[in-house]
């Protein structure tokens, strides 16, 4: 086993509204709890790599301070998408920025918006005085050769006459460029980047891709734990649309911290999941399910508990801070009728059940090939520029 120095420079919350998802503990435990889901055979090989998996479990929220790609890959504001967001949000994540997103056509100084229009099965497009329909499955595939690679650039764009072909607008002689305006991944793009990690994963183990593939197993657990954080599915993720903020790291951090020794990890073994990408959508949609709960128990229970007994102060970090009264959490988390701690073992045994899934998709290679494997270094350095949402 080789191993490296794993360096990381970040930045510590500055209050409680900037707390992460599940809180580092609870990432932690999640993915430490997971190991012991997995069948003798790949066990032997996550016990020797335990310490790493489960320190490491927490690097994509240090990432977020460091790059302005990594915080929408925690989170999808599901009810942003409307009442009907279930039927109408595509799974596909080409078919979900080709719906929401904007098509330009760029000549010299002068941008003229193209009208496009989609359904399940079929993208309608104008331009000037041209119209072109074709199937959602052929525009899909234009749109991924042409524009989808610059998807981490400042702007995806492509050159017009090339795009214009496919398209069946040559006979307009484009001589500019097509711009997407991207109006989709700012609303979180959670499952999509979840569905990547998984087949990332299976195929880390189908090549024993011995450099990438424990830091692959360490973060892919913790996007399925994000995953099943109801907020982490709603646009009023810490209640500020609602005059409830701080109720992010009130349900996740603060209840876990205080009564995870109450709950039971025993969540029995890793079962292998015949569709990746329904049941990665089920627990999003389990998660919008749970986010009213939420908030409407903490708000009646807010405003009908002593005012005087909600908050207490503590000792963190060398400062004193203000913090939800034991008491009050406990009668939060009965009320929620065992909430949190659903979650929290459900994204336990989730996350066994995808890291097994994987294993046997790539043909269940023999783990004592791994015992080389690299605990790989990354270097997280804050970037100034980075901004994250308010109240996150």
């Amino acid at each position: 086993m080789i191993k490296y120095l794993f360096i990381l420079l970040i930045c510590i919350p500055a209050s409680a509204k900037d707390c992460v998802v599940w809180g580092f503990y609870g990432h932690r435990k999640i993915n430490q709890m997971a190991c012991f889901t997995l069948p003798d055979e790949m066990f032997g090989f996550y016990k020797n790599h335990i310490d790493y998996i489960t320190e490491h479990a927490v690097d994509p929220d240090k990432r977020r301070y460091a790059t302005k790609h990594e915080a929408v890959r925690h989170y999808i504001d599901f009810d942003h998408w409307g009442a009907n967001a279930k039927e109408e949000v595509p799974q596909d994540f080409s078919e979900a920025l080709i719906k929401y997103g904007e098509f330009n056509y760029i000549s010299g100084s002068d941008t003229i918006p193209m009208e496009t229009k989609t359904t399940r099965d079929s993208v309608s497009i104008r331009l000037l005085d041209m119209q072109s329909s074709m199937s959602m499955r052929h525009f899909k595939t234009i749109f991924e050769d042409y524009l989808m690679p610059f998807y981490y650039e400042d702007e995806m764009k492509c050159d017009a006459s090339d795009f214009s072909v496919p398209t069946n607008l040559a006979d307009l002689n484009l001589d500019g460029e097509i711009l997407f305006v991207d109006h989709f991944s700012e609303y979180g793009i959670c499952p999509y980047n979840l569905i990547k990690m998984y087949y990332r994963l299976r195929n880390q183990f189908k090549e024993k891709d011995k450099t990438k593939l424990l830091r692959t197993i360490s973060e892919f657990g913790h996007y399925v734990a994000d995953a099943h954080v109801p907020l982490h599915t709603s646009e009023n993720y810490n209640g500020q649309l609602t005059n409830q903020d701080g109720i992010h790291a009130f349900w996740e951090s603060r209840i876990v911290e205080l009564f995870d020794n109450e709950f039971d990890f025993m969540v029995g073994k890793a079962d292998y999941v015949d569709n990746v990408n329904d049941y990665v959508w089920n627990i999003i949609y389990s998660s919008s399910e749970l986010v009213d709960s939420v908030l409407t128990i903490e708000q009646n229970l807010r405003d009908s508990y002593p005012s005087d007994k909600q908050f207490c102060y503590d000792e963190r970090l060398l400062s004193t801070v203000r913090i939800q009264c034991p008491e009050y959490a406990r009668t939060y988390m009965e009320q929620m009728d065992g909430m949190v701690e659903q979650r929290m073992t459900e994204a336990v045994h989730a996350l066994g059940s995808l890291w097994y899934t994987a294993w046997v998709e790539a043909g269940q290679p023999n783990l004592d090939d791994f015992n080389d494997v690299v605990e790989e270094v990354e270097v997280i350095v804050p970037d100034p520029n980075v901004k994250t949402r308010v109240h996150e």
